[in-house]
C-alpha cells in the first residue's frame, strides 16, 4: 500500500538528508568550493593570485565530498537505525578515512608538491582537521536542521487533525437537520437517509488518513447529495463533469462534500425554484482542478457568513500543507452563478483502504 505524502517513511526520520538527490549535492559542492576559496586566500600572496593552486585544490576537496556524499548515501539506510551519536562517528570516521586515502593518492600522482617525511605528516593532519570540523559543523546542520523537520511534521499532523475534528461535527449538524425535517413529512425516506447517513460515516471513520482517493471522496459526496435529495428533492439538481478524473487521484478527505453543503446552504435552499449544482473536475498534465458552481441570489443575506468560510478555510488550509504552496482555492461570483475552484499538483496514487470501498458499496 502506497503511502499518503504526508506520512513520511521511516528512513526519512534520519537528520542526514539524502545526499544523492542532486540538490542536495549541489549545495554540498558548493560549499566545498567555497572552503576552496577560504584556504587559498589564506595562504599567503607574493606574486598573485595563483589560480593553478585553486584548480587542484579544488579537484582534491571535491574528491573527497563525492566520495563522502556516496559512502553516506550508500550506507543511509543502516545509519538511520543507529544512535545519532553513533552515526555521526561513522560518519566523522569515514570522512577522516576517505581525506586521508585521497592526500595518498594526491601525493602519489604529484598533483600536491612532494614535501619532506616530517612535513608530510603534518599535511595528513591538518587536512584531516580541517576535515573533522566541516564535517562536525555539516553534521551539526544536518541535525538541527533534522530536529526542525519533525517538529514540524508533528506540528503539521495536529493541525490535520484539528482541522478534520472541525469538519466532521460540521458535516453531522447539516445532515441531521436535513433527516429531522423529514421525520414528519415522510418518515420513510428519513429512515432511508438516516441509513445513508449511516454508510457515509461508517466509510469517513474507516479513513483516518488526510489524504483520500478520488473515487472514494466521490462516493462521500453523492451520499450527502441523496441525503439532501430526499429534503429538497426536485429543487435539487446536479450536474456531474468528472469523465477524466483517475479514480486513484489523491485528494484531502473530505474536501467535495463541503464544498456542495455549502452549494446547497447558500445557493439551492434559499431559492423557492431551486437551482442546479454543477461539479467540474479534470486531471491534466500532473495538475488537479475542481469547480462546484452554484446560483447566486443578489438578495441573498445568509445569517451566518462564518459557517460559509469555515469549511473553505479548512480546505484551504489542509491543500497547501499536504500539496504546497502552488494549492490554490479561489471564490468567484459571475453574474447568476457562484464558483468555489481549487487547483494542486498531484502525480502520485494515494492510499487507499480496500475495506472502505466495501463500506462504500453496502
Amino acid at each position: 500500500m502506497n503511502k499518503p505524502k504526508h506520512d513520511m517513511p521511516l528512513s526519512d526520520d534520519f537528520f542526514v538528508p539524502e545526499l544523492c538527490q542532486a540538490e542536495a549535492l549541489l549545495g554540498l559542492v558548493l560549499l566545498a568550493e567555497l572552503l576552496v576559496f577560504v584556504l587559498v586566500l589564506a595562504e599567503p600572496i607574493t606574486t598573485g593570485f595563483d589560480w593553478m593552486r585553486l584548480a587542484l585544490t579544488s579537484l582534491f576537496v571535491q574528491w573527497i565530498v563525492l566520495l563522502s556524499a556516496a559512502a553516506v548515501c550508500r550506507a543511509r539506510s543502516f545509519l538511520a537505525r543507529l544512535p545519532a551519536s553513533t552515526a555521526i562517528a561513522i560518519i566523522s570516521t569515514l570522512v577522516l578515512c576517505l581525506t586521508v586515502l585521497c592526500t595518498a593518492v594526491a601525493e602519489h600522482f604529484y598533483i600536491v608538491e612532494e614535501l619532506s617525511r616530517e612535513a608530510s605528516t603534518q599535511r595528513y593532519i591538518r587536512h584531516a582537521l580541517i576535515s573533522l570540523i566541516m564535517c562536525a559543523l555539516l553534521l551539526r546542520y544536518f541535525y538541527l536542521q533534522g530536529q526542525w523537520r519533525r517538529q514540524q511534521q508533528a506540528e503539521l499532523q495536529a493541525r490535520l487533525q484539528a482541522l478534520q475534528a472541525r469538519i466532521h461535527p460540521h458535516f453531522l449538524f447539516n445532515s441531521l437537520n436535513s433527516i429531522a425535517s423529514l421525520i414528519d413529512s415522510n418518515p420513510e425516506k428519513a429512515e432511508h437517509a438516516v441509513l445513508d447517513l449511516s454508510d457515509l460515516f461508517r466509510a469517513s471513520l474507516a479513513h483516518p488518513n488526510a489524504l483520500s482517493t478520488w473515487r472514494n471522496e466521490l462516493a462521500l459526496a453523492k451520499q450527502y447529495i441523496s441525503i439532501e435529495q430526499y429534503r429538497l428533492g426536485k429543487r435539487l439538481h446536479v450536474i456531474w463533469n468528472i469523465e477524466n478524473v483517475p479514480n486513484d487521484l489523491p485528494i484531502p478527505h473530505l474536501t467535495v462534500q463541503p464544498l456542495l453543503e455549502n452549494a446547497v446552504i447558500y445557493g439551492i435552499q434559499p431559492s423557492v425554484q431551486g437551482g442546479c449544482i454543477e461539479i467540474n473536475a479534470h486531471y491534466l498534465n500532473g495538475a488537479f482542478k475542481l469547480q462546484v458552481s452554484n446560483p447566486f441570489m443578489h438578495n441573498d443575506n445568509p445569517s451566518n457568513p462564518r459557517g460559509t468560510r469555515l469549511a473553505l478555510n479548512n480546505i484551504e488550509a489542509r491543500l497547501k500543507v499536504l500539496f504546497g504552496a502552488t494549492a490554490r482555492l479561489s471564490i468567484q461570483q459571475q453574474l447568476d452563478r457562484y464558483t468555489t475552484s481549487l487547483s494542486y499538483p498531484c502525480s502520485r496514487p494515494a492510499a487507499e483502504a480496500p475495506h472502505q470501498d466495501e463500506n462504500l458499496n453496502r
